[in-house]
């Protein structure tokens, strides 16, 4: 196993176990293949496990195996805020003090503003006392280092990266989002202010995994024989900026073939060649695109705050990856957003159009996305958030 360094010299292994897609078995985590699996890990040197409040299961599973087996002091846990239930210090510390129990620990080495969407969310953080709150808990040892994950553009991320002393921070991405999400612009950023990255989403949900045909023709012509999956690990950790990867492994051959790469691994292993074979293979993925959208971001900001980039990249990627993917990825980034940036804010001032490379007809294109995207059950999911938020 290999592995990097957070922003205190601890060692963190390059391989971390997602903790999100434990196997459920009658609606409850299966304990005892869960065990297998994390353990299959631990032994062969993972020593970071990501989970989270809103995770089904998944921070008891992990307590209750950690605890077993007597080794909670020798890994790393991380777990997250659900911001987005919190109302006030008092509930902050609820929570908190809940997921000490389900994690059978008094502290965490990693704690994390789960999906922290931009700065007035934050900003209304620190209204209810967060800094406050998390100076008490770091002072007493409780919270170990304190991050957050991130799913937007990469502009936010970086106003989100600068507004606290953040220890480190998780992203999506993958050679399909390497110009969307935080990007590579995100990563470097973070990397410039010395904060470990932690990378999501490493197979985007599987896509890489499950490549269409003419995806796998072009990565069966490689002489460099490695499958999907390996190859876009082998992409992450050839990135000196990426400290940890993980992986919501649900097998112990998953587990295993996992373990083998992040052993071999070489920082800068890809290389133009490899790079431009994975470009083809992101050309064949995106070949039903629908918007010739690069994520650039020349088109923002909006001046009504539609995320123009997120929209065309849920766009198509309902037609590469799907509908439940595409509105899942829309609604992150629109809906649960303080301020609201769905297409629907556009008044097709044009102001865009002035400064797109790709000379894309956005407010058209918009429109387009808008009659994909925002279907009912969109609608209901977001006036369900403004109820939510209202409470």
């Amino acid at each position: 196993m290999n592995y990097r360094k957070d922003r205190y010299g601890n060692e963190i292994s390059i391989l971390g176990y997602g903790c999100m897609r434990f196997t459920q078995s009658g609606g409850r985590v299966n304990l005892e293949k869960a065990e297998a699996e994390i353990m299959e890990a631990y032994n062969a040197g993972v020593n970071y496990y990501d989970t989270a409040y809103v995770y089904p299961g998944s921070e008891a599973a992990l307590g209750e195996v950690l605890a077993r087996n007597h080794i909670r002091e020798k890994v790393k846990i991380a777990t997250k805020l659900p911001h987005y239930l919190i109302k006030s210090n008092d509930s902050m510390e609820k929570h908190f003090k809940e997921q000490l129990s389900r994690l059978q620990t008094d502290y965490i080495d990693y704690y994390l503003m789960h999906m922290l969407t931009d700065i007035k969310t934050w900003e209304r953080l620190k209204t209810i006392g967060i800094l406050e709150w998390l100076e008490e808990k770091k002072k007493s040892g409780a919270i170990k280092q304190v991050g957050f994950s991130y799913h937007g553009n990469s502009d936010m991320f970086c106003r989100l990266v600068d507004a606290y002393d953040w220890d480190f921070c998780m992203i999506q991405y993958n050679y399909m989002d390497e110009n969307t999400q935080a990007g590579k612009k995100g990563l470097k950023h973070a990397n410039k202010k010395g904060l470990p990255v932690m990378i999501m989403e490493p197979l985007r949900g599987g896509r890489l995994v499950n490549l269409p045909e003419n995806a796998l023709d072009v990565i069966r012509k490689y002489p460099t024989k490695h499958t999907p999956a390996q190859w876009a690990f082998r992409w992450l950790w050839s990135q000196p900026e990426v400290t940890c990867v993980l992986s919501g492994m649900n097998s112990l051959e998953m587990v295993r073939d996992n373990v083998q790469t992040a052993s071999d691994v070489q920082v800068g292993e890809i290389g133009d060649n490899e790079e431009k074979m994975l470009k083809q293979v992101v050309g064949a993925i995106n070949s039903k695109m629908k918007v010739g959208c690069t994520g650039c971001g020349y088109c923002m900001p909006c001046p009504k705050n539609v995320d123009i980039p997120a929209t065309f990249s849920a766009y198509n990627h309902k037609y590469s990856e799907g509908a439940f993917s595409a509105l899942k990825e829309y609604f992150m980034c629109t809906a649960l957003r303080k301020d609201y940036s769905g297409v629907t804010n556009c008044i097709e001032c044009g102001k865009c159009e002035q400064h797109c490379p790709q000379n894309i007809a956005i407010r058209k294109e918009l429109k387009n996305a808008k009659k994909h995207l925002e279907t009912p059950i969109y609608k209901l999911a977001r006036w369900l958030v403004k109820i939510f938020k209202a409470y």
